[in-house]
């Protein structure tokens, strides 16, 4: 046997971290997949529990508040969801009565003016939408007033929600400069996503119907992609696409040049509708919706089965239906 001396026990060891409780796991490129399925399965559960069917989503500029949030004057924000106001900032009401504003700064006058009342609009709308939508029977929330979460034209659409007295969701995307949700989404339908296209996932699979307000890079990304979901036929269900401010828009795109020069369809111009009143808009949601949506398939189906297992009380019709079923949302499948 050996004489050296017996080695000494190494120091009692810490129980290892959960897997799921471990955050340089959780962080990591290799737990990518978790936190992508996390962005899918949470967001659902909540929308369940608030028993969420349906939304119209309002897309539109993140970066003018309204004259009112702004104390009666102009700001612009640095950045699309920006708390940070931009360097360059429109000419104040004052200095704009009295001429002292003059180039860029006027014209930033200008632009926020139209903008504040596109802001104005936009809640309006959201308004009368969320009302209606409140008096409408049933178990779930149907037609809930959806925005991105942040300033500008999202918080107008989540403002006259609130002031409706509704539900309504904001789904916010963390970016790397600060920004916090606006003051007038529901507490427990605000959202946040690291990752943008699990974002869009839940603003189109949800839609019913879409507003789209004059905005920038952002608003043109959603409004295509959403217009090429209905192009393609890739959603099975009808979406209304409201396209707000003709003034606007028609100075910034030209989609009728896509139809003469063959890019699209002609018939791809009636996916949406030019609009220029919160009152023709809402009433264009609220004819299309009840026509398309508040007696879906699915609706019918269940009554089908009710009545046939009421005529065979002893067997089954079918399985009882579920989670979904009973509490949303209304996912539609895609194709």
């Amino acid at each position: 046997m050996s004489d050296s001396k017996p080695q000494s026990l190494p120091d009692p060891l810490e129980s290892a971290p959960l897997a799921y409780e471990n955050p340089d796991f959780l962080n990591s490129p290799d737990a990518r997949i978790l936190r992508i399925m996390s962005e899918y399965q949470e967001p659902l559960s909540r929308f369940r529990r608030e028993r969420i069917q349906d939304t119209v989503v309002f897309f539109g500029s993140a970066r003018f508040r309204a004259l009112d949030v702004a104390a009666a004057n102009f700001e612009l924000l640095a950045n699309t969801g920006s708390r940070e106001p931009a360097a360059e900032q429109p000419a104040s009401l004052d200095e704009v009565e009295h001429g002292r504003a003059t180039g860029a700064r006027l014209r930033l006058a200008g632009a926020a003016i139209e903008m504040a009342a596109y802001y104005e609009d936009a809640r309006i709308l959201a308004n009368k939408l969320a009302t209606w939508a409140k008096s409408l029977s049933g178990p779930r929330h149907r037609f809930v007033v959806t925005s991105g979460g942040g300033p500008g034209i999202m918080e107008a659409a989540n403002r006259g929600a609130y002031e409706a007295g509704a539900k309504t969701i904001g789904l916010n995307i963390k970016l790397p400069f600060e920004q916090q949700p606006n003051p007038y989404v529901t507490p427990s339908l605000n959202f946040d996503f690291h990752y943008f296209f699990m974002r869009k996932y839940w603003f189109a699979y949800l839609a019913k119907a879409l507003v789209i307000f004059p905005g920038g890079f952002g608003t043109l990304d959603e409004m295509f992609e959403l217009l090429t979901l209905a192009q393609t036929n890739k959603l099975a269900k009808r979406i209304t696409t409201i396209i707000y401010g003709s003034a606007y828009w028609k100075s910034v795109i030209n989609l009728d040049v896509l139809a003469e020069k063959g890019a699209i369809a002609h018939g791809d111009l009636n996916l949406f509708r030019f609009v220029d009143t919160p009152e023709e808009a809402f009433e264009i949601l609220k004819e299309d919706l009840t026509k398309n949506h508040l007696n879906p398939d699915y609706e019918k189906a269940l009554q089908e089965r009710a009545r046939a297992a009421a005529a065979e009380p002893q067997v089954p019709y079918d399985p009882a239906p579920t989670a979904q079923e009973i509490l949303g949302p209304d996912i539609a499948p895609t194709r």
